[in-house]
Protein backbone atom coordinates (compact mmCIF):
# COMPACT_ATOMS: atom_id res chain seq x y z
CA UNK A 1 0.00 0.00 0.00
CA UNK A 2 2.68 2.29 0.90
CA UNK A 3 6.64 2.02 -0.18
CA UNK A 4 9.11 4.18 0.58
CA UNK A 5 12.38 4.06 -0.76
CA UNK A 6 15.72 5.80 0.13
CA UNK A 7 13.97 8.79 1.25
CA UNK A 8 15.77 12.00 1.45
CA UNK A 9 14.83 15.48 1.97
CA UNK A 10 16.93 18.75 1.79
CA UNK A 11 15.90 22.45 3.43
CA UNK A 12 19.24 24.17 2.05
CA UNK A 13 22.14 22.30 3.97
CA UNK A 14 19.89 20.88 6.57
CA UNK A 15 19.07 17.16 5.94
CA UNK A 16 15.77 16.85 7.36
CA UNK A 17 15.58 12.90 6.64
CA UNK A 18 18.07 10.89 5.58
CA UNK A 19 18.06 7.58 3.56
CA UNK A 20 14.73 6.05 4.78
CA UNK A 21 12.93 2.90 3.97
CA UNK A 22 10.14 1.74 4.61
CA UNK A 23 6.60 -0.21 3.46
CA UNK A 24 2.84 -0.18 5.41
CA UNK A 25 0.71 -3.29 4.49
CA UNK A 26 -2.85 -2.61 3.89
CA UNK A 27 -5.02 -2.10 6.98
CA UNK A 28 -1.87 -1.21 9.06
CA UNK A 29 -1.36 1.03 11.63
CA UNK A 30 2.18 1.82 11.29
CA UNK A 31 3.94 4.73 13.97
CA UNK A 32 6.39 7.33 13.24
CA UNK A 33 8.11 8.49 16.58
CA UNK A 34 11.13 9.99 17.57
CA UNK A 35 12.04 12.99 19.33
CA UNK A 36 11.54 16.74 17.89
CA UNK A 37 13.63 17.86 14.86
CA UNK A 38 14.05 13.90 14.43
CA UNK A 39 12.70 14.13 10.62
CA UNK A 40 8.95 12.60 11.42
CA UNK A 41 7.08 15.70 10.00
CA UNK A 42 9.02 15.80 6.95
CA UNK A 43 8.75 12.19 6.19
CA UNK A 44 4.32 12.42 7.03
CA UNK A 45 4.13 15.19 4.63
CA UNK A 46 6.03 13.39 2.08
CA UNK A 47 3.87 10.61 2.76
CA UNK A 48 0.68 13.08 1.94
CA UNK A 49 2.42 14.32 -1.25
CA UNK A 50 3.11 17.46 0.15
CA UNK A 51 6.96 17.79 -0.25
CA UNK A 52 8.93 16.64 -2.93
CA UNK A 53 11.77 14.23 -1.97
CA UNK A 54 15.42 15.40 -2.84
CA UNK A 55 15.81 11.65 -3.24
CA UNK A 56 14.15 8.73 -3.33
CA UNK A 57 10.70 8.15 -3.39
CA UNK A 58 7.13 7.30 -1.73
CA UNK A 59 4.31 6.08 -3.53
CA UNK A 60 0.90 4.88 -2.81
CA UNK A 61 -0.71 2.03 -4.05
CA UNK A 62 2.15 2.28 -6.76
CA UNK A 63 1.69 5.70 -7.64
CA UNK A 64 3.73 8.53 -6.35
CA UNK A 65 2.56 10.34 -3.43
CA UNK A 66 1.86 13.57 -5.34
CA UNK A 67 -0.20 12.03 -7.51
CA UNK A 68 -3.68 13.46 -8.09
CA UNK A 69 -5.35 10.23 -7.85
CA UNK A 70 -3.51 9.21 -4.63
CA UNK A 71 -4.95 12.65 -3.13
CA UNK A 72 -8.04 11.88 -4.20
CA UNK A 73 -7.32 8.39 -1.55
CA UNK A 74 -5.58 9.80 0.97
CA UNK A 75 -6.31 11.75 4.22
CA UNK A 76 -4.10 14.35 6.13
CA UNK A 77 -4.42 15.37 8.94
CA UNK A 78 -1.04 17.69 10.64
CA UNK A 79 -0.43 18.17 14.04
CA UNK A 80 -0.92 22.43 13.31
CA UNK A 81 -4.12 22.65 11.75
CA UNK A 82 -5.62 25.75 11.07
CA UNK A 83 -9.36 26.22 10.34
CA UNK A 84 -11.53 29.05 8.28
CA UNK A 85 -12.72 29.98 11.50
CA UNK A 86 -15.70 32.24 10.48
CA UNK A 87 -17.47 28.81 8.83
CA UNK A 88 -19.34 26.06 10.78
CA UNK A 89 -17.99 22.64 10.94
CA UNK A 90 -20.91 22.03 8.25
CA UNK A 91 -20.37 24.45 5.67
CA UNK A 92 -16.41 24.03 6.56
CA UNK A 93 -16.78 20.00 4.89
CA UNK A 94 -19.08 20.80 2.57
CA UNK A 95 -16.33 23.13 1.08
CA UNK A 96 -13.72 20.24 1.12
CA UNK A 97 -16.47 17.77 0.02
CA UNK A 98 -16.99 19.73 -2.87
CA UNK A 99 -13.29 20.39 -3.57
CA UNK A 100 -12.85 16.49 -4.11
CA UNK A 101 -15.74 16.39 -6.16
CA UNK A 102 -18.07 14.39 -3.64
CA UNK A 103 -21.92 14.32 -4.86
CA UNK A 104 -23.85 17.02 -2.50
CA UNK A 105 -26.11 13.49 -1.39
CA UNK A 106 -23.33 11.63 -0.75
CA UNK A 107 -21.43 14.46 1.34
CA UNK A 108 -24.18 15.81 3.62
CA UNK A 109 -24.64 11.64 4.56
CA UNK A 110 -20.69 11.60 4.76
CA UNK A 111 -19.94 14.46 7.13
CA UNK A 112 -23.06 14.00 9.28
CA UNK A 113 -22.01 10.38 9.91
CA UNK A 114 -18.14 11.06 10.77
CA UNK A 115 -19.41 14.05 12.86
CA UNK A 116 -22.38 11.72 14.80
CA UNK A 117 -19.11 8.97 15.21
CA UNK A 118 -16.79 12.02 16.38
CA UNK A 119 -19.88 12.85 18.94
CA UNK A 120 -19.61 16.72 17.48
CA UNK A 121 -23.02 17.84 18.82
CA UNK A 122 -22.79 21.89 18.04
CA UNK A 123 -21.90 21.61 14.02
CA UNK A 124 -23.57 24.58 13.10
CA UNK A 125 -21.24 26.87 15.45
CA UNK A 126 -18.81 28.92 13.91
CA UNK A 127 -15.36 27.13 14.42
CA UNK A 128 -13.94 29.98 15.56
CA UNK A 129 -16.46 29.75 18.69
CA UNK A 130 -15.25 26.42 19.47
CA UNK A 131 -13.36 24.48 22.03
CA UNK A 132 -9.59 22.84 20.81
CA UNK A 133 -10.75 19.68 21.23
CA UNK A 134 -14.08 20.45 19.01
CA UNK A 135 -11.89 22.02 16.54
CA UNK A 136 -9.50 18.79 15.88
CA UNK A 137 -12.59 16.69 15.96
CA UNK A 138 -13.68 19.16 12.70
CA UNK A 139 -9.99 18.37 11.23
CA UNK A 140 -10.37 14.61 11.53
CA UNK A 141 -13.78 15.49 10.08
CA UNK A 142 -11.86 16.74 7.16
CA UNK A 143 -9.63 13.87 6.46
CA UNK A 144 -12.30 11.47 6.22
CA UNK A 145 -14.46 13.62 3.63
CA UNK A 146 -12.95 11.82 0.70
CA UNK A 147 -13.29 8.74 2.34
CA UNK A 148 -9.96 7.89 2.04
CA UNK A 149 -8.06 4.63 1.84
CA UNK A 150 -4.75 5.98 3.70
CA UNK A 151 -4.46 8.16 6.62
CA UNK A 152 -1.66 10.00 7.59
CA UNK A 153 -1.93 11.76 11.20
CA UNK A 154 0.43 13.72 13.01
CA UNK A 155 0.01 14.27 17.03
CA UNK A 156 -4.16 13.56 16.42
CA UNK A 157 -4.33 14.09 20.06
CA UNK A 158 -2.04 17.06 20.47
CA UNK A 159 -2.42 19.26 23.43
CA UNK A 160 -6.05 18.12 24.10
CA UNK A 161 -7.55 17.26 27.49
CA UNK A 162 -7.75 13.27 28.44
CA UNK A 163 -11.09 13.03 27.92
CA UNK A 164 -10.84 14.37 24.51
CA UNK A 165 -7.44 12.44 23.87
CA UNK A 166 -8.66 9.01 24.63
CA UNK A 167 -12.15 9.62 22.80
CA UNK A 168 -9.91 10.02 19.48
CA UNK A 169 -7.42 7.48 20.00
CA UNK A 170 -10.62 4.93 20.46
CA UNK A 171 -12.03 6.75 17.19
CA UNK A 172 -8.40 5.87 15.25
CA UNK A 173 -8.49 2.29 16.18
CA UNK A 174 -12.07 2.02 15.23
CA UNK A 175 -10.98 4.02 11.41
CA UNK A 176 -7.70 0.80 11.18
CA UNK A 177 -10.92 -2.00 12.32
CA UNK A 178 -12.43 -0.81 8.87
CA UNK A 179 -9.34 -1.41 6.74
CA UNK A 180 -8.31 1.76 6.07
CA UNK A 181 -4.25 1.74 6.18
CA UNK A 182 -3.18 4.41 8.42
CA UNK A 183 0.24 6.03 9.37
CA UNK A 184 0.40 7.63 12.92
CA UNK A 185 2.90 10.21 14.97
CA UNK A 186 2.68 11.21 18.67
CA UNK A 187 4.82 12.08 21.29
CA UNK A 188 2.76 10.08 23.67
CA UNK A 189 4.24 6.83 23.19
CA UNK A 190 1.40 5.36 25.41
CA UNK A 191 -0.74 5.96 22.38
CA UNK A 192 1.18 4.67 19.71
CA UNK A 193 1.53 1.26 21.57
CA UNK A 194 -2.26 1.11 22.08
CA UNK A 195 -2.76 2.19 18.18
CA UNK A 196 0.25 0.62 16.13
CA UNK A 197 1.21 -2.64 14.77
CA UNK A 198 4.06 -1.71 14.13
CA UNK A 199 6.50 1.54 14.46
CA UNK A 200 9.50 3.27 12.79
CA UNK A 201 11.91 5.29 15.66
CA UNK A 202 13.58 8.37 14.23
CA UNK A 203 16.59 10.12 15.05
CA UNK A 204 18.44 12.80 13.50
CA UNK A 205 16.16 11.79 10.53
CA UNK A 206 17.45 8.66 10.44
CA UNK A 207 15.36 5.34 11.22
CA UNK A 208 17.19 3.58 13.87
CA UNK A 209 14.93 0.75 14.58
CA UNK A 210 11.83 -0.78 12.56
CA UNK A 211 9.54 -3.26 13.57
CA UNK A 212 6.35 -4.83 15.59
CA UNK A 213 6.30 -3.63 18.85
CA UNK A 214 7.20 -7.20 20.05
CA UNK A 215 9.64 -7.88 18.46
CA UNK A 216 11.49 -4.79 19.10
CA UNK A 217 11.00 -5.59 22.48
CA UNK A 218 12.82 -9.19 22.24
CA UNK A 219 15.31 -7.24 19.70
CA UNK A 220 16.21 -4.23 21.84
CA UNK A 221 14.50 -4.50 25.38
CA UNK A 222 14.99 -6.98 28.35
CA UNK A 223 12.52 -8.53 31.01
CA UNK A 224 12.74 -7.63 34.77
CA UNK A 225 11.61 -10.02 37.25
CA UNK A 226 11.02 -8.33 40.36
CA UNK A 227 11.14 -11.39 43.30
CA UNK A 228 10.19 -10.23 47.19
CA UNK A 229 11.03 -12.28 49.47
CA UNK A 230 10.46 -12.93 53.06
CA UNK A 231 13.43 -12.51 54.22
CA UNK A 232 16.76 -10.93 53.11
CA UNK A 233 18.75 -12.61 50.20
CA UNK A 234 21.65 -11.45 48.49
CA UNK A 235 21.42 -8.24 46.11
CA UNK A 236 17.83 -7.51 47.78
CA UNK A 237 16.68 -3.86 49.23
CA UNK A 238 14.13 -3.66 52.00
CA UNK A 239 10.55 -2.74 51.21
CA UNK A 240 8.75 -2.26 53.93
CA UNK A 241 8.28 -5.79 55.86
CA UNK A 242 9.86 -7.73 53.03
CA UNK A 243 12.78 -7.14 50.05
CA UNK A 244 12.88 -7.20 46.65
CA UNK A 245 15.56 -7.85 44.32
CA UNK A 246 15.40 -7.70 40.51
CA UNK A 247 16.82 -10.02 38.34
CA UNK A 248 16.51 -10.70 34.18
CA UNK A 249 16.07 -14.49 34.08
CA UNK A 250 13.91 -17.01 35.75
CA UNK A 251 16.92 -18.68 36.13
CA UNK A 252 18.43 -15.75 38.43
CA UNK A 253 14.63 -16.09 40.01
CA UNK A 254 15.53 -19.69 40.77
CA UNK A 255 18.24 -18.80 42.77
CA UNK A 256 16.22 -15.74 44.49
CA UNK A 257 14.23 -18.75 45.54
CA UNK A 258 17.20 -20.98 46.87
CA UNK A 259 18.64 -18.30 49.16
CA UNK A 260 15.30 -17.06 50.39
CA UNK A 261 15.14 -21.11 51.38
CA UNK A 262 19.05 -21.07 52.80
CA UNK A 263 17.82 -18.58 55.12
CA UNK A 264 14.66 -20.26 56.04
CA UNK A 265 12.26 -17.69 53.95
CA UNK A 266 10.28 -17.95 51.13
CA UNK A 267 9.63 -15.87 47.30
CA UNK A 268 6.62 -13.72 48.63
CA UNK A 269 5.20 -12.48 45.24
CA UNK A 270 6.54 -11.96 41.25
CA UNK A 271 6.30 -9.52 39.34
CA UNK A 272 7.17 -9.29 35.55
CA UNK A 273 8.08 -6.31 34.33
CA UNK A 274 7.82 -6.01 30.13
CA UNK A 275 9.93 -3.16 28.07
CA UNK A 276 7.57 -0.30 27.10
CA UNK A 277 8.10 1.69 24.13
CA UNK A 278 9.05 4.79 25.51
CA UNK A 279 12.03 2.82 27.24
CA UNK A 280 13.30 1.38 24.21
CA UNK A 281 12.95 5.06 22.17
CA UNK A 282 15.04 6.41 25.19
CA UNK A 283 17.76 3.65 24.62
CA UNK A 284 17.59 3.81 21.20
CA UNK A 285 17.87 7.78 20.53
CA UNK A 286 20.85 8.14 23.33
CA UNK A 287 22.56 5.38 22.31
CA UNK A 288 22.15 6.88 18.43
CA UNK A 289 23.41 9.92 20.18
CA UNK A 290 26.07 9.13 21.61
CA UNK A 291 27.08 7.40 18.06
CA UNK A 292 27.16 10.26 16.90
CA UNK A 293 29.36 12.09 19.16
CA UNK A 294 31.79 9.65 19.40
CA UNK A 295 31.68 9.41 15.77
CA UNK A 296 32.02 13.16 15.25
CA UNK A 297 34.99 13.51 18.19
CA UNK A 298 36.89 10.91 16.48
CA UNK A 299 36.54 12.39 12.74
CA UNK A 300 37.84 15.73 14.45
Amino acid sequence: MIEVRGLRKEYGAFVAVEDSSFTVDRGEVFGIIGPNGAGKTTTLKSLAGLLEPTEGSVEVSGEPADARETRRRLGFLPEESPLYEEMTAVSYLEFFADLYDVPDDVATTRIHDALDRLELEHRRRAIGDMSKGMKRKVAIARSLVNDPDVLVYDEPASGLDPLTTNYIIEFTKELAAEGRTIVFSAHNLYHVEEVCDRVAIMNEGRIVAEGALGDLRDRYGATEYRVFTTVEVPGASAEGDRYRRVVESMADVESVRKAAVENGGAIDDIRTVEPTLEGLFLDLADSEGRGHSDSEATEA
